[in-house]
């Protein structure tokens, strides 16, 4: 927990988001992390409610994982699925702590829409139709083939992406709470399905899971201050690299003192991950990251819920993982607030290894240009890979051409690509989400009354 002098209990929309992207695709099977800050106190707070490491009750061993290859960034990555690759999973509790720390409605009040979206099915845009493409292997094994691929076809953009029984399992959570999928009937189901697949979690692994407070991070940037988890990515340290008079440069220096922060990050991976950032009318904000992995291809039978695949995804396999260990990520949600502690910006993104490029971008245009939300989000990007700066195409010439004087070799992207991440933003005057992956925002200005969306 971290606390910045500042001037006033927040509502249940970001734990009401996160259930509710849980209806397309399901990410109940995953888990995540939440940055809440309290604008009351000035603390930010970090929960990590991702994976743990199933086999504390040691009674079976691991059958094999099945290796897959998913398309993605111009070659073929490797990824293991099955019951093997599940850990134990975090997103129910981890959205009821949230919901128990800071919200405002009766619980039953937070699941009932995505009880309803699980009803009624949702449409698929046409940016996840295309992400679609790439990680169908994992995808459409096991029941997973009745829901993206019906008839033989993948699902395209418009298609209704509907998961049966999913909303029987968000009926449950609202009845019995989160208990249900760690001590209850749904927590043995689980258990059963991934033994049957060859995994090892059993009811010990779900019954000791717990919601963690982590330690907060902090960078300063350009007269503000960056507060989040320290990732995989490092992306906090990253920020602080940065010179500190960055503000100052050229646009062509500070492209360079970019790619020399980012440089070096060899993780290039795909996953279902998602975002969502909240901020209410008091300045309380809370940004909210979950994912699946790639998926392990194994599903709770006639519950619509896809489980992680964790144990396959090979950059967050680390030498001190044991069972019973939690397991660390890419994800990073974060708070920005300026020198009078007063909230500027809650942002996350999805986008494994380019979590860390995206949101750094998204920050520098927001922060250092004086960008709206929704123009920070929608800006151009590169990524760095070793030597190698990936551009988005309509980032600008002139400061590719100092980060290629500089020593980089600049591959120049011909089309808007989720390889590029996924960030959604929110401030008091902006909301945006990221249309390389069909994100969306929307100010909400009082109970009631919404106003357009921003894409």
């Amino acid at each position: 927990m971290a606390r910045w002098p500042a001037g006033r209990p927040p509502r249940r929309r970001a734990g009401a988001s996160t259930i509710g992207r849980s209806a397309c695709p399901p990410e109940f099977g995953g888990g995540g992390f939440a940055t809440y800050f309290d604008a009351g106190t000035g603390t930010v707070t970090c929960l990590d409610f991702f994976c743990s490491v199933p086999g504390t009750d040691g009674d079976v061993a691991a059958g094999p994982m099945v290796p897959i290859q998913v398309e993605f960034g111009g070659g073929p990555l490797a990824y293991e699925i099955g019951g093997a690759s599940v850990a134990v999973p975090g997103v129910p509790a981890g959205a009821a702590e949230v919901h128990r720390r800071w919200g405002r409605l009766p619980w039953h009040r937070v699941v009932e829409p995505a009880i309803a979206l699980a009803r009624s099915g949702v449409v698929l845009p046409d940016e996840q139709a295309r992400t679609l493409t790439s990680v169908a292997p994992a995808l459409v094994p096991g029941a997973g083939a009745a829901i993206y691929q019906p008839n033989g076809r993948l699902l395209a953009g418009g298609d209704l992406l509907f998961h049966p029984g999913l909303d029987v399992a968000l009926a449950a959570l609202a009845e019995e709470g989160p208990d249900v999928f760690y001590t209850g009937r749904m927590g043995q189901l689980m258990v059963d399905t991934i033994r049957a697949g060859g995994g090892v979690l059993g009811p010990a692994d779900l019954a000791g899971y717990r919601v963690l407070e982590l330690p907060v991070g902090h960078a300063p940037l350009g007269g503000y201050h960056v507060f989040g988890r320290h990732d995989l990515n490092r992306l906090v340290e990253t920020i602080g690299t940065l010179p500190a008079g960055v503000a100052g440069l050229s646009r062509g220096e500070r492209a360079v003192a970019v790619a020399d922060a980012l440089r070096g990050y060899r993780r290039q991976r795909v996953g279902d991950t998602t975002n969502v950032s909240v901020v209410d009318p008091d300045g309380n904000a809370c940004v909210v990251t979950t994912t699946l992995g790639i998926g392990s291809g194994v599903w709770l039978p006639g519950l619509g819920v896809h489980l992680n695949s964790m144990l396959g995804e090979g950059e967050l396999i680390t030498a001190d993982l044991a069972p019973g260990r939690r397991m660390s990520s890419m994800m990073c949600p974060l708070v920005v607030v300026d020198e009078s502690g007063e909230l500027v910006l809650a942002a996350g993104s999805a986008g494994a290894s380019r979590i860390r490029s995206a949101l750094v971008h998204t920050l520098v245009s927001a922060l250092l240009d004086g960008e709206t939300v929704r123009e920070a989000v929608h800006r151009a990007r590169f990524h760095v890979v070793e030597d190698v700066v990936h551009a988005e195409p309509g980032y600008p010439e002139e400061e590719l051409e100092a980060v290629g004087k500089a020593g980089y070799q600049v591959n120049r992207w011909d089309h808007l690509s989720h390889y590029f991440g996924g960030v959604s933003a929110v401030g008091l005057a902006g909301a945006a989400g990221d249309p390389r992956r069909g994100g969306a925002g929307q100010l909400l200005a009082t109970p009631g009354e919404t106003r357009p969306a921003a894409r």
